[in-house]
């Protein structure tokens, strides 16, 4: 999997076509036609062993009388026929094919799930790239390339579409024909046997007649390789998915509340927003965003501001954008002033500015201009109603010389069918983007400021935890133990705050005790009122089943409580196993909010984590989130203002706000406690008690697994702890080195700052004076997974002194470095030094090259470079640059 040969598929210089065919209807008549129609200006070699001519083109019987060897080949023959056609063509140094056939194991069927794995070994020993199989083709209209059996070849374009479903694609191909929208490429993956959604957003990221990627999506294959590639790509385009499969059926079942609250819909959802990709609901939606975000508005917020000439259709957009959780802008009583001045008396004086049906150009064009300079809004959405008194072209017309030159977030929707035509091709020549309905603008808007939520979560510096906090895996790992070797799953409530302590997350004291009469002089011992729980492994929800008794305030009470649940026991679960109490202070605040904080494992992304409202309606109220693991600060807040209880946290009337910096460092704490702990399943803190004092946890459940159970890999790799380490230079100086991280920012761009210029020109190639966020995000916000880069510091000073970086193909094949020393440390050694741990980290990780172009007057660098054993080579045309080599697949000398 990787995007070796791809260029193969998109690029190729001989097409064959094997099936190819003459009888009208069928599937290899369709992509003869299709291919020898689209323009492609290579060979293209078709072969059926008893036709002599395909579409009046010379036909070949096999493939071993092609007179030239193909680069790409569309197979559209019998499933069993593939394997042996696939050797052959591997043989003749084919380096990728489409396979259209079906058969190959669809609904899990073992003879084709065998034919299907018989194909790709035949496809390996020549590193051969399979489209498909169960497929519609691929399309490149750029390269005249229509190898689908799609009913037309679409215009070329800008947009890349990414499909799944073949049906799919040729509604798409339909639907941007009616509407003249081109493609760069239409693929269509079926089964995805070898290319999948990371190999292809892996190519179009760097694509350069692709400037936005639409995805198609019922399922993702390799998580981690995927995320890698959606994260790339969406730093460098806009990245859309419409995602099938949105309804909870797929939620398991699980034995926390957890489990049930994280649906795979929501955990798809938490990857896209995580990969920086914008999700939309329905195809149309799908090309609408596309379309909103090529025409490159970008908005800084959610407030938009409403400029319309009828009441009613304001009052609609005030509507959706409500829904939409959008806000309306507050306009100040500067821009109040300028509108009273330009408009009619009767205008709305508020947000919609409606400045009446009658409204001309000029009006358009005076309230407009009031409206670009309101630092209140966000965006503007300029409407129209057709009227008889008025010319709505106009009014198009004043809004485009109002915009003139200035990079204005501004939406237009001129409504009607017949009337607005002339103006809604003003606008698209303008690149304005402009819709049918208030509805659709409004979600366009969402669809923008969405789109600016995620990628600011892709480049924003997420700060240190303000607390300092003491972690110990170790006690966890010894609890767990204990559980495993008494032959549980379920740890005992006890148990489960026990690991909780040791992640330093808030807990209530509490007592075990045996008996009835043990409770009684345990609540003595804590102080009344206390809280009485049934200690069993058996029992999941304690208070389903009456398990739970609160405020008991005297010895008698808690005595009482313990018999009568232990009747109640009988009678519920017979067959379940008592140990005793768990006996605990009552905490009263009044004013608290009750929250969920848990773990759960999905089949395809592994450990998610869910928060929300909680207490025992969790799953009724079902206001919940569902992140990925690692997260930070940043990325924990953001969850928390995904919901709704995030509105009740920040306090209302008299009731003051929760500690929110405590809610966000219990999930950063869990986010670590699922990083380290493997053998934790799920997880349940609910409910979690917040208020202005803190948090702490009132219930704990923790579900493990067996030693030879293997988890599932987090999605996203956290940060490598285990490569941190002391260094030594050759001269004796220690160094502390480890991964960078991303609060590394400020730190970076300090040891830049204090580097000389001329040592910055040769790390660069040119002379930077400003080192913006957005550069130094790039380099301190990496994946660990085909990105490493590794900081040295002094060992008494938290100062940056030193970096190596190694960037992996997707492949994992080559990696080029750079490496830069601080201008004051140059000659100490420490440069040789990281070079030396950079080439053991690639080497470990299994890349069999490294490269650098350096330039060409960079003879230091060129000097240490030879002394590791590099070789220089010529830098293609580039003439004042080398390229530093290192084999790694040879044996070290």
């Amino acid at each position: 999997m990787s995007i070796r040969n791809l260029d193969a598929l998109f690029a190729p210089a001989t097409i064959a076509l094997v099936g190819a065919s003459n009888r009208p209807g069928s599937v290899g008549a369709v992509l003869a036609r299709n291919l020898l129609e689209a323009g492609f200006a290579g060979p293209i070699l078709t072969v059926n062993p008893h036709a002599r001519a395909i579409r009046s083109t010379l036909n070949y019987q096999s493939i071993a009388e092609l007179p030239l060897a193909p680069d790409l080949a569309i197979i559209a023959t019998p499933a069993e026929s593939v394997p042996g056609l696939i050797r052959e063509l591997g043989e003749r140094g084919c380096r990728a094919a489409v396979v259209i056939s079906a058969g190959f194991g669809e609904g899990a069927r073992p003879e084709g799930m065998a034919l299907k794995q018989a194909m790709l070994d035949a496809a390996k020993p020549y590193l051969m790239r399979i489209v498909g199989p169960n497929c519609l083709g691929i399309l490149a209209p750029h390269m005249g390339i229509n190898a689908s059996f799609a009913h037309l070849t679409p215009a070329k374009g800008d947009v890349a579409f990414v499909t799944q479903s073949g049906a799919v694609a040729t509604s798409i191909l339909d639907w941007a024909s009616a509407r003249g929208i081109g493609f760069s490429h239409v693929v269509s993956l079926g089964a995805m046997s070898d290319v999948d959604f990371g190999d292809m957003l892996d190519y179009l990221a760097l694509d350069p007649k692709t400037r936005s990627i639409l995805l198609y999506v019922e399922a993702v294959t390799e998580v981690r390789k995927f995320l890698s590639a959606a994260r790339m790509a969406s730093r460098n385009k806009p990245v859309v998915v419409v995602k099938a499969g949105r309804s909870t059926a797929g939620a398991r079942a699980a034995l926390s509340h957890t489990g049930a609250l994280a649906g795979a819909d929501a955990v798809y959802d938490a990857a896209f927003r995580r990969a920086g990709m914008l999700r939309v609901a329905t195809l149309d939606e799908l090309f609408q965003a596309a379309g909103t975000l090529a025409t490159g508005i970008r908005v800084k917020g959610d407030r938009l501001a409403i400029l319309t000439n009828g009441g009613g259709i304001g009052v609609l957009a005030v509507d959706a954008l409500a829904a939409e959780n959008g806000h309306l802008a507050e306009i100040s009583e500067t821009t109040l002033a300028r509108l009273n001045e330009a408009l009619p008396e009767a205008w709305s004086h508020a947000n919609p500015v409606d400045i009446l049906g009658d409204a001309p150009g000029r009006r358009y064009a005076l309230a407009l201009e009031a409206l670009l300079d309101e630092r209140g809004a966000d965006a503007i959405l300029v409407m129209n109603c057709p009227a008889a008194v008025v010319d709505s072209l106009d009014a198009a017309r004043a809004v485009v010389e109002t915009i003139g030159t200035r990079q204005a977030a501004v939406l237009t929707c001129w409504l009607g069918e017949g009337a607005p035509d002339e103006a809604r091709h003003l606008f698209a020549a303008q690149r304005l983007p402009t819709y049918e309905t208030p509805e659709q603008a409004i979600r366009a808007f969402s669809h923008l400021f969405s789109y600016r939520r995620n990628q600011q979560a892709l480049m924003e510096t997420p700060p240190a935890l303000a607390e300092a906090v003491t972690l110990d895996p170790a006690k966890a790992e010894a609890v767990i133990d204990g559980v495993i070797a008494a032959g549980r799953r379920v740890l005992t409530e006890p148990e489960a705050v026990a690991v909780l302590a040791a992640y330093d997350i808030p807990t209530v004291p509490a007592i075990v005790a045996r008996t009835p009469e043990e409770a009684s002089q345990a609540a003595q011992r804590l102080g009344f009122p206390v809280v009485l729980k049934i200690l069993s492994p058996d029992i999941s929800h304690k208070s389903d089943v009456g398990g739970v008794q609160l405020n008991l305030a005297s010895p008698g009470a808690v005595a009482q409580a313990a018999e009568d649940m232990l009747a109640a026991m009988r009678r519920a679960q017979p067959e379940a196993r008592v140990e005793g109490f768990n006996v605990q202070p009552m905490i009263r605040r009044p004013g608290a909010h009750e929250l969920i904080v848990g773990v759960a494992e999905d089949s395809l992304f592994g450990p998610v984590i869910v928060f929300g409202q909680g207490g025992t309606a969790v799953e009724v109220i079902g206001d919940r989130v569902v992140g990925l693991p690692p997260l930070n600060p940043l990325l924990a807040r953001d969850m928390i203002a995904s919901t709704r209880v995030a509105r009740l946290l920040r306090g209302y009337r008299d009731r003051p706000a929760a500690d929110l910096e405590a809610v966000t460092a219990t999930l950063v704490k869990v986010s670590q406690l699922v990083s380290d702990l493997t053998r934790v399943v799920e997880l349940d803190i609910n409910p979690l008690l917040t208020d202005a004092s803190g948090v702490i946890a009132l219930d704990a459940r923790i579900v493990v697994r067996a030693e030879d159970d293997q988890r599932k890999p987090l999605a996203i790799r956290p940060y490598p702890q285990q490569l941190e380490e002391e260094i030594e230079t050759r001269a004796g100086q220690r160094y502390c080195l480890r991964p960078i991280r991303p609060e590394d920012e400020g730190a970076l761009v300090e040891m830049l700052r204090n580097s000389s210029p001329e040592d910055v020109r040769l790390r660069f190639f040119s002379a930077i004076k400003a080192f913006d966020h957005a550069f130094a995000a790039r380099l301190t916000q990496i994946d660990y997974d085909r990105e490493m880069a590794f900081v040295a510091t002094l060992p008494e000073d938290a100062a940056i002194v030193g970096v190596v970086r190694l960037s992996a193909d997707p492949d994992k094949e080559k990696a080029e470095f750079a490496i830069m020393v601080r201008s004051d440390m140059k000659g100490t050694g420490l440069g040789y030094r990281l070079m030396q741990q950079m080439i053991d980290y690639a080497r470990e990780s299994g890349i069999r090259q490294i490269f650098a172009d350096v330039l060409r007057d960079n003879h230091p660098m060129r000097q240490m470079a030879a002394e590791l054993g590099f070789v220089t080579q010529p830098a293609g045309d580039v003439t004042d640059t080398v390229t530093l080599c290192l084999d790694l697949a040879r044996p070290e000398p």
